[in-house]
């Protein structure tokens, strides 16, 4: 387990040198000036200059993604051109509600995506196996905006049944919990689908294996066989699923935290490219990317615990 643990984190290291290198290159095709930027609409040109000469605009641009990188070796992402506040101290302020937005869409959405699964592939063919898969492809054709302009205009406007906009508080704060609820819901709602499709395609495989067929010769009940000896096999190519699924849950994010105002690395993210603020948007491209990458990992690590036979692979 350790050596594959091993080769895997060596694997991302090239990963994440290609996601920085093609994060700088965008930032080099943005038709605005960060000096300008920074000076102001009514700067001199001379000001523009020092400016550029000041962060460096003006040398070669393999001289300046050199500098960039040994800047984040040391760990320093830099500063905003906007504010001057490093982007260091602005992510710190961030990543903790992207985390409460992330962990309180996937406390729901993964056990009814495993649940609803479940129930398709046992009752194959059935009323509940067509109304679970007709609400999985409506969740996952359903866009993340939408369902949140959705939910805004009826649960938030109309009935004035939850906040829409903002974070109330942190999580074990009755408002905290009250205005996480609706974006919590809009983000897991696309997860719900894909989790459900895949567990009952894993399920209606597992439910044929011999070894199936053997615990209920034995005379289990079919509640053990179905959680005990069914569910848990299946479960290996849905932890897969998941994975990949809360690496673009992060995308999600970005979506939800714009349209919910919740103060995010994904609004953070937007604002930062609509004003042009360069080293913020560099800083959470590279957030966004090391949290894909580190989710990746960890369900690499879980998929070979529940098969050994992908840590010779």
């Amino acid at each position: 387990m350790l050596r594959h643990a091993i080769h895997r984190l060596l694997l991302a290291v090239p990963v994440m040198f290609g996601v920085i290198l093609i994060g700088f290159l965008l930032m080099q095709v943005v038709p605005t000036d960060p000096a300008t930027v920074r000076a102001g609409p009514t700067a001199t040109p001379d000001v523009i200059a020092a400016i550029r000469a000041d962060l460096g605009l003006d040398e070669p641009l393999y001289v300046q993604f050199g500098l960039y990188m040994w800047r984040l070796v040391q760990g320093d992402l830099g500063a905003s051109i906007i504010n001057n506040v490093p982007v260091s101290q602005e992510l710190g302020a961030t990543i903790g509600p992207t985390l409460e937005l992330m962990a309180a869409s996937l406390v729901w959405s993964i056990p009814l995506g495993i649940l609803m699964g479940t129930l398709a592939g046992y009752w194959r063919g059935s009323v509940i196996d067509r109304l679970i898969m007709a609400l999985s492809v409506a969740g996952v054709s359903v866009p993340v905006f939408f369902l949140g302009l959705v939910l805004i205009w009826f649960v938030g406007f109309q009935w004035q049944l939850l906040p829409f906009t903002g974070r109330g508080g942190p999580l074990w704060t009755m408002d905290g919990i009250r205005s996480i609820i609706l974006p919590a819901v809009t983000l897991g709602g696309v997860f719900v689908g894909p989790v459900a499709r895949m567990t009952r395609t894993a399920v209606l495989d597992v439910l044929s294996a011999d070894h199936v067929r053997t615990a209920r010769a034995k005379g289990l009940t079919e509640r053990l066989v179905v959680l005990r000896h069914a569910l848990r096999n299946a479960l290996v190519p849905v932890v897969t699923l998941i994975g990949l699924q809360i690496g673009f849950l992060l995308g999600g994010a970005v979506v939800t935290e714009t349209v919910f105002s919740w103060p995010g690395v994904g609004r953070l993210a937007v604002g930062a490219i609509l004003s042009s603020d360069f080293p913020m948007a560099q800083g959470t491209i590279i957030v966004l990317s090391l949290g894909f990458i580190v989710v990746n990992l960890t369900v690499d690590m879980l998929y070979a615990a529940l098969d050994p036979r992908v840590r010779g692979a």
